[in-house]
């Protein structure tokens, strides 16, 4: 075997342990967090039931990990509550804790160069998130979901979940100031 082969095989090694961790992280991670919110999970969908106006969830179908569509679901809530039920998701392996922002298979951003965003599972956060999301122009939204896709690791996963909760507060505080 050549040089060149040994390095390349290390480096396909090192990426394929680095998914391993990524997905133990994101089953272990989930299942905390869904166990620990369960009663949170509960009191939104009474919640939204009380309300009426039709089903508790909300239904969209995204692009997964390699283009593979999936219904995401999420409770029909406008508040940072509504994303929830995407801890099943993480759970199951269609979505991670982070990741890119998850989009409709038919989007501009799932063909051409954006088409690498599929190569890793859509996030539940993610740099997008953090960086003020629907403040951003379009074309810096993708910037920063190509960027995570290329250089992601679980250092960078867990900078991104600590500043997750301080964004959405900010936001929410701006929102009723």
């Amino acid at each position: 075997m050549t040089a060149q082969r040994v390095s390349t095989a290390k480096r396909v090694m090192t990426a394929e342990r680095a998914l391993t961790a990524k997905r133990a992280f994101d089953v272990a991670g989930g299942t905390l967090l869904l166990l620990a919110l369960a009663p949170l999970i509960a009191g939104t969908a009474l919640s939204v039931t009380l309300g009426g106006g039709g089903a508790v969830l909300r239904r969209r179908t995204v692009a997964g990990l390699g283009g593979r569509p999936f219904t995401m679901l999420t409770f029909r809530t406008k508040s940072p509550l509504a994303a929830l039920p995407l801890l099943l998701h993480v759970v199951a392996g269609r979505m991670s804790l982070v990741g890119p922002c998850p989009l409709t298979p038919t989007h501009r951003e799932c063909a051409g160069e954006g088409r690498r965003r599929l190569s890793v599972r859509p996030g539940l956060t993610g740099p997008w998130q953090i960086s003020g999301r629907s403040d951003l122009p379009w074309e810096e939204r993708e910037l920063l979901d190509l960027h995570y896709v290329d250089h992601h690791w679980l250092g960078m996963d867990l900078l991104i979940l600590a500043r997750t909760l301080p964004a959405v507060r900010r936001r929410r505080a701006a929102r009723f100031a």
